[in-house]
């Protein structure tokens, strides 16, 4: 593991534009600040940011082919075509496969859908499901969260006599021309929806699937004559995928996360309402209920079982039934949990006793871990090392895995590299999928390293703080204040203050695990102290503790209670309620030990 660089974001400190800011948008300069940190430098992106709503988002018109697309649903949906929506088992692909199976059956569409098995079909299309797809008597396809690098499937779809309407978000690949130039290749779709199309004049380019997949049905209800309004209630569901894919939250993707969480707080849902219940969500549903308590049960049911039980849940027009099928997803998820530990623990074990922490990409081959997890893994493994990685594990056919990446290299460029060994492969900057023949594996790793342009300081954790924020001028108003900026996720992350030299006059271990930190610190300049809590901090506070003051230091600081040392922190703060009673308290992100000895 590496240790971290801390570093203060310059935006922020720019005095005439944060007072520009705070004047033409009515806010306090904290808040000025923090959105200058964000890349929102003038008023009108700032108005946006903090007030826009579904009013704003864009005409789904301006995408390419969306027009071609939407007239030829309508056709088919008149004619009464066969329809089949093409999913994909993860949070985005059940959640797009929702918003178009329940928008396209309200225009009275005949429509199925079809969400691959991991195991057994794969990520993507598949040729033999397209061929029992035509028996079945498909006659229309179209693709969502998926199909972007379908070329012979969407081609023997064609060939079968189907049409296919793709819509997508992946990155579109790059193949070699008759000069050797890198160039941008799309499948021969009747209809192909990604604004990462070069050509395509949609302006925003980050929506996840689920955000297309609505784009979309939008379009077709306005076809229809059905209300806008109508179609908004859909983001309750595009919430959730657009959290969990993680994509950045900014521009659209902020107002549809925003207008989601709302009806998700007033949802009349069978399946959500069920799922929120069975998770003991009874505070007001936030971005992190999102990303970490129902998505994570989502995805489960694509990892374990099948991801047709998520879609199920969420199409429930019964309660009892949402409850059953609530309480499989969460159960489901637990066992998910478990496996991951075990699996993370011994790809960990693996690492080390092979040496792998010493590439600048880790490629790890072990036909043991559970493939539906195997991103999570590669994601653990990434974060422990803060290495690119990729973690493969025996598929049906041939090895198959998930890759992770790091800031500063792009993971879907550099496999692109590497396609002559690989069988298939798709995905992002930040995370992809492959699978590659087994005796290929090692030079995979091997071509992987020698193309790798990171820099030992490449490899050094990065953590921005977004103000030096002393202890004593923290507020209720300010901490309410940070609110507003809400939801944070990847693109708006949560602001990050930070504090040098706070001296911590105690310390406690936490939890039935006794894994969380407390720290009681002393307020600079009064006789009043605060709470500072590290969850799940309390072993790499050990370590590091132990490093510096010696076992015997820390032993009689725990048993006491009682110590005297500084500390920096970076932290979010937040307001305690207990018993009728606030209080300021720090949630501690990062910590470092000041060079110092006890007093």
């Amino acid at each position: 593991m590496n240790k971290e660089n801390w570093f203060l974001r310059r935006e922020g400190t720019d005095k005439e534009a944060v007072e520009e800011l705070s004047r033409g948008l009515s806010v306090d300069p904290f808040i000025s600040k923090l959105l200058l940190n964000r890349g929102i430098n003038n008023v009108e992106e700032g108005r946006q940011f903090l007030f826009g709503d579904v009013n704003d988002l864009l005409d789904p018109y301006e995408m390419k082919d969306m027009r071609k697309a939407v007239e030829k649903m309508k056709e088919a949906i008149i004619s009464e075509r066969n329809i089949m929506i093409y999913g994909d088992y993860d949070c985005d692909g059940v959640i797009s496969t929702v918003i178009l199976n329940k928008g396209l059956k309200r225009v009275g569409a005949k429509v199925r859908y079809h969400i691959p098995h991991r195991e057994a079909e794969g990520y993507g299309m598949n040729s033999k499901r397209v061929e029992i797809l035509k028996s079945e008597g498909t006659e229309l396809i179209i693709t969502c969260d998926n199909g972007i690098a379908a070329f012979e499937e969407i081609d023997l779809a064609n060939e079968l006599g189907m049409e296919v309407i793709l819509t997508d978000h992946h990155d579109i690949q790059l193949v070699d021309d008759e000069n050797g130039n890198k160039i941008p290749k799309v499948p021969n779709a009747y209809a192909v929806i990604n604004p990462k199309q070069e050509d395509c004049n949609y302006s925003f380019k980050s929506l996840c699937g689920a955000g297309i997949a609505l784009k979309f049905i939008i379009a077709l209800y306005k076809e229809f004559g059905v209300s806008y309004e109508e179609a908004v209630k859909l983001m309750e569901f595009c919430a959730i995928a657009t959290v969990c894919d993680v994509v950045d939250l900014k521009e659209e993707n902020r107002i549809i996360v925003k207008k989601g969480l709302e009806l998700l707080n007033n949802s009349r849902n069978f399946g959500i309402n069920a799922l929120k219940k069975q998770c003991n969500i009874t505070d007001d549903v936030s971005a992190y209920h999102l990303g970490f308590v129902i998505g994570p049960c989502i995805n489960a049911t694509g990892r374990l079982e099948t991801a047709n039980l998520s879609v199920e849940l969420l199409m429930a027009n019964d309660a009892i039934e949402a409850e059953r099928l609530a309480k499989e997803l969460y159960e489901l998820n637990e066992r998910r949990k478990e496996l991951t530990q075990e699996n993370v623990e011994e790809v960990l074990e693996q690492v080390r006793k092979e040496g792998l922490y010493n590439d600048k990409v880790i490629v790890v081959y072990n036909p043991n871990i559970h493939e539906s997890i195997a991103g999570i893994v590669a994601g653990r493994i990434k974060e422990y090392y803060n290495l690119p990685t990729i973690v493969l594990t025996k598929g049906k056919d041939m090895p198959k895995g998930s890759a992770r990446s790091i800031e500063g290299y792009d993971m879907f460029k550099e496999l692109s590299k590497c396609k002559n060994i690989l069988s298939k492969f798709g995905g992002h900057p930040m995370a992809a999928g492959l699978s590659l023949e087994e005796d290929n594996i090692v030079k995979l790793r091997e071509l992987l390293n020698e193309f790798c342009e990171l820099k030992e300081e490449d490899f050094v954790p990065k953590v921005r703080i977004d103000v030096a924020q002393p202890v004593n001028t923290l507020s209720e108003g300010l901490i309410n204040n940070i609110s507003i900026l809400e939801p944070f996720g990847k693109g708006n992350a949560t602001p990050l203050l930070a504090v040098k030299s706070l001296n911590v006059c105690n310390i406690y271990e936490m939890g039935k695990e006794r894994n969380h930190l407390k720290l009681i610190c002393k307020i600079p300049n009064s006789f009043k102290k605060i709470n500072a809590i590290g969850f799940n901090m309390m072993e790499k506070f050990r370590e590091e503790y132990i490093e510096i003051f010696g076992e015997h230091s820390l032993e009689n600081a725990l048993a006491t209670g009682y110590c005297n040392f500084n500390i920096d922190l970076i932290y979010k703060p937040s307001i305690n309620e207990f018993r009728g009673e606030k209080n300021i308290q720090l949630e501690i992100k990062h910590f470092r030990f000041k060079e110092n000895k006890e007093c």
